[in-house]
């Protein structure tokens, strides 16, 4: 186990990998900690240059999504966003129990904020006083076309256990015959991950596809179910209690900008929305420089807010 982390293990069993990083005081005097969500089938690693950002004012708490990184496999009908949901107010129950907490989510990282805000509705404007909400959404990722006809049927016939099932059957056979860091995946990654021409070079699609391709197979398919009909509006008036920041970017393909607007508009007057004009679906990768600014300035926000409740 690497210096600075532990396992956090849920109540089903599965071993979360959790890293630490800060100042060793623990931060400016009544300076939140930070808590980082990775997106769907990256891992921890992909706040990297955010961690070196925060590094010297704030205490900064890292975690792999179950099946993802260092943490343990999921059974594949709990790879969804309300068990990801539980699994963030288990991490924070664990490693962070007292205190003032900003949640930052990219993807998949945010939707588990929003499901915990609806799980766990007490912590916000008590122990949660802020979020950051990267490249996410709030739902309605598939809402028409043939995947969302495909969609409405396997739940109408009560098919999506069946296919869970069949996926664990064959994870051995699809994860032996994989082809890693294949030209299809690298043109895939660079379509979908990727914003205009400017916004990425072939090192960094290269570096993405292989942190992305890391997380098994069956793994990626069994959360893809609970995408199609991720719905996570409810929680919205949740996260208005706590001053947030919306981060969408103008060429995102799976979650694109008008997902961040809807957020912004629905969580009200405490969100700040920002758009990052050719960035992509990787845009705390590729436009480090107006992340880092977006993240720092929601800070400075909360610990404003919390001098004045003070």
């Amino acid at each position: 186990m690497r210096p600075g982390s532990r396992v956090v293990t849920t109540d089903d069993g599965v071993g979360l990998h959790v890293e630490f990083d800060g100042p060793p005081g623990g931060g400016d005097a009544g300076a939140p900690t930070v808590v980082f969500c990775h997106g769907f089938t990256a891992r921890l690693a992909e706040w990297e240059l955010q961690r070196l950002a925060l590094r010297d004012r704030y205490r900064m708490v890292f975690w792999d999504q179950r099946g993802h990184g260092r943490s343990a496999a999921t059974p594949l009908p709990d790879a969804t966003i309300d068990r990801t949901g539980r699994d963030l107010a288990q991490v924070l129950d664990a490693v962070v129990p007292t205190g003032p907490v900003v949640l930052a989510g990219h993807s998949m990282g945010g939707m588990s904020i929003m499901a915990l805000a609806r799980r766990r509705p007490e912590l916000f404007g008590t122990r949660v006083v802020g979020a950051f909400l990267l490249a996410t959404s709030a739902g309605g990722l598939v809402e028409s076309g043939l995947l969302g006809w495909l969609l409405k049927l396997v739940r109408r016939l009560h098919l999506l256990p069946l296919y869970l099932r069949v996926l664990q059957l064959v994870a051995p056979l699809l994860e032996r015959f994989r082809w890693r860091g294949s030209p299809v995946g690298r043109w895939f990654t660079r379509r979908f991950l990727f914003g205009n021409r400017a916004d990425a070079d072939r090192t960094s699609v290269r570096l993405v596809q292989g942190l992305l391709e890391e997380t098994p197979f069956p793994v990626t398919a069994a959360f893809y179910a609970t995408f199609l009909d991720h719905e996570e509006y409810d929680s919205l008036p949740v996260l208005s209690r706590v001053p947030v920041t919306v981060v969408a970017a103008s060429h995102d393909r799976l979650t694109p900008a008008a997902h961040g607007r809807r957020l912004a508009e629905g969580i009200g007057p405490s969100a700040q929305l920002v758009v990052v004009q050719g960035a992509g679906h990787s845009v705390n990768l590729t436009r480090t420089d107006v992340v880092d600014r977006a993240l720092l300035d929601l800070l400075d926000r909360v610990q404003d807010g919390l001098r004045r409740a003070g």
